[in-house]
């Protein structure tokens, strides 16, 4: 296998990781194809706009795996944020998105490491992240990784609420 890369996300690379996340987010949301309130939440939050802007924000809010040069994963932190069921101010995982022929081969694991690391090197002790109840494969995947869940939240998209695990790690020292 080609050596697997991290980096921070550029802006000239935007475009691509625009069309990452909406890929994966259909392969893993889409189970009864793609309705309305999907595609609209779709091209709003992860247009390429709105992925220039957090790169210009935060340069270090997007780490991006990398094969051949290529962005095949994406994780987004959310370095500002509080807790919504601890109430205390630590960061969040807002995605790990890995390309579907990607899974199987560590990007994933590797890419949350990666998260982990940079975050314990900045000082910080823990960080959380919020997944969607009906998504069994996500929740063994972070549980496997000594995550916990805490709680539950209601994540909105236009008139429909859906259930997200909130869970939580303390990073080590």
């Amino acid at each position: 296998m080609t050596e697997i890369t991290f980096g921070k996300a550029r802006i000239s690379e935007a475009l691509q990781i625009s069309i990452l996340l909406k890929t994966v987010n259909i392969q893993a949301y889409a189970t009864d194809g793609i309705r309305l309130e999907m595609a609209t939440y779709i091209d709003k939050r992860f247009s390429r706009k709105y992925v220039e802007k957090a790169i210009k924000d935060n340069p270090s809010r997007l780490i991006v795996a990398y094969i051949n040069k290529n962005p095949i994963g994406v994780a987004e932190i959310i370095h500002d944020t509080t807790c919504p069921i601890r109430g205390i101010k630590i960061p969040e995982l807002s995605k790990l998105y890995v390309l579907e022929r990607f899974y199987g081969q560590g990007i994933g694991y590797k890419l949350l490491n990666e998260v982990e690391r940079r975050l314990t090197e900045t000082g910080f002790k823990q960080l959380y992240l919020e997944v969607f109840t009906e998504n069994p494969k996500a929740i063994s995947f972070y549980e496997r990784q000594l995550y916990q869940k805490i709680g539950k939240v209601d994540f909105p998209m236009q008139d429909n609420t859906y259930k997200n695990w909130v869970m939580t790690k303390t990073l080590n020292q």
